[in-house]
């Protein structure tokens, strides 16, 4: 139990001893309740109520953390505790999706992650080794979709929430500065620049008709098929929105709000120098500089131009992890790609740098819901799969924690 769960519950027993000591006043002096006291124990019972709600709230979140921990764990390969037999999550995994997808086992299934583990996922691909780790249906539909989206991997914050009403996040516009003052002088007077931001829950959904004979032939990796589908689906739709939305009907994207670090030359079609990323680097300042969520986004194709590039002394700026599950890393810093950031081009935003942790994400419930219905395709025999997330995300530092490159205009 966390420390917000034992505060809350302590809270509950202190409200509980006090409503009690009030009913017991009133019975040994065998008397009704005052008006004052009738105002006082509805105000504590109204207290325990809203504490209650809380506490289910907190401790739901706490066994949806602890899950997806236990998941994260299977994908990196990390020993985790037996579960007790007959526990949820315990038996064929396969056989249980089985049941389901026939309608066996309820329509609905919810898949949730704690996003706290995002960056384990971002060199499980088949060429290093995935296909030799055992993973359920879970994994390997929250690995698509992680692995389809670069911001994902970086390590943002992820908020997960139970509803989805608007949430108020405080960003930072500007800093304070100081100077230097003389003797008896006036001290200027600068403080800190603070806006607000809010986080809705855009829906994202993805319909898919499977045939009855493919999910009954026990011959077919239905598992990793659906996985596959649904993850690259939703990871394709959210994933543009995390770098390029504009905050109108959809997440704002990080190159949205990033601020510009360096230009590129002219007379190159927007390409980048070895010079220019030094430059980007260090446009970002030490504190976001030095973080453990500072990393490097760019496309495939922006990538191999980095990995040629060499400093003076021959060796490549680029250097390739040894490790499975560590990225890459260029001057320091791990690479992620994603392939829904600009290519170099002219004028193009085709690199960004900086401390991802500030970027925010907010998701709905935790995860992604999973529906099926035999009916809505009853004529042609069809099975048909429904899945749907709802999230939002935007930058809440807008002094520079993440900046961007941008090619030349010419």
């Amino acid at each position: 139990m966390s420390e917000i769960a034992k505060r809350l519950r302590d809270r509950r027993l202190n409200l509980v001893n006090e409503m009690r000591a009030l009913v017991d006043e009133a019975t040994e002096n065998n008397r009704d309740f005052t008006v004052e006291e009738t105002g006082k124990l509805a105000a504590i019972d109204e207290e325990i109520d809203r504490l209650d709600k809380r506490l289910e709230g907190v401790l739901d979140q706490e066994k949806r953390a602890a899950d997806a921990d236990a998941a994260f764990d299977a994908i990196a390969g990390r020993p985790r505790e037996k579960a007790p037999e007959g526990a949820p999550g315990t038996g064929d995994m396969n056989a249980q999706l089985r049941k389901f997808l026939l309608g066996e086992s309820g329509r609905a299934m919810d898949i949730r992650w704690d996003g706290t583990q995002f960056r384990t996922l971002s060199k499980l691909t088949a060429a290093a080794g995935l296909n030799t780790v055992p993973t359920s249906f879970y994994d390997r539909l929250i690995a698509h979709l992680i692995g389809v989206s670069g911001v994902m991997q970086t390590g943002p914050t992820v908020l997960n929430t139970a509803s989805g009403e608007s949430l108020q996040i405080p960003k930072t516009t500007a800093h304070s500065t100081a100077a230097i003052v003389a003797e008896a002088g006036t001290i200027a007077t600068s403080e800190p620049t603070f806006g607000q931001l809010t986080l809705g829950a855009f829906k994202y959904g993805d319909l898919m008709q499977v045939s009855r004979e493919l999910v009954t032939d026990t011959g077919v990796d239905l598992e990793g098929y659906l996985a596959m589908q649904v993850g690259r689906a939703l990871g394709n739709a959210l994933g543009t929105h995390l770098l390029t939305g504009t905050g109108t009907g959809q997440p704002r994207g990080i190159v949205t709000d990033a601020t510009l670090g360096v230009t590129g030359g002219t007379g190159v079609a927007g390409a980048f120098t070895g010079d220019n990323l030094i430059d980007l680097q260090y446009s970002v300042i030490a504190p976001y500089r030095a973080s453990g969520s500072c990393a490097w986004v760019m496309k495939d194709s922006s990538l191999a131009t980095a990995r040629k590039i060499k400093d003076t002394t021959g060796q490549y700026l680029w250097q390739p992890s040894l490790q499975l599950g560590v990225p890459d890393t260029l001057l320091g810093k791990p690479v992620v790609t994603d392939p829904f950031i600009a290519a170099v081009g002219l004028s193009a935003k085709s690199v960004l740098f900086g401390d991802f942790s500030q970027y925010f994400v907010r998701m709905v419930g935790g995860g992604i819901r999973f529906e099926q219905s035999n009916e809505f395709a009853f004529n042609t025999d069809l099975i048909t799969y429904r899945a749907l997330l709802r999230a939002d995300a935007a930058l809440v530092d807008l002094t520079g924690a993440i900046k961007y490159f941008a090619g030349g205009a010419t």
